[in-house]
């Protein structure tokens, strides 16, 4: 299990479309992957998942990947959500 804290960067936080990206992304992985947000966990490879996090700009999540690809998974994640999704 690998995990990295991260603030979210896009000023609209996790909408629909960064959802949609987060977790289209995270689909590619076998691994277990989910994020800690306020107490909370939630599924990364779940697009409702992500949006009833209701995640803003300058929020910090915790990702964590478990499985056999989970370094590729944390890596590849961490670069889209600092990449601010594209926007």
């Amino acid at each position: 299990m690998v995990s990295q804290k991260i603030t979210i960067k896009n000023p609209t936080g996790l909408h629909l479309r960064p959802a949609g990206i987060l977790c289209k992304e995270a689909m590619h992985f076998q691994s277990l992957i989910t994020f800690n947000y306020r107490g909370n966990t939630a599924n990364a490879k779940s697009v409702l998942s992500v949006l009833g996090a209701c995640i803003k700009t300058g929020d910090e999540i915790e990702l964590v990947c478990d499985g056999a690809d989970e370094e590729q998974a944390l890596s590849s994640l961490i670069k889209i959500i600092d990449e601010g999704f594209g926007e």
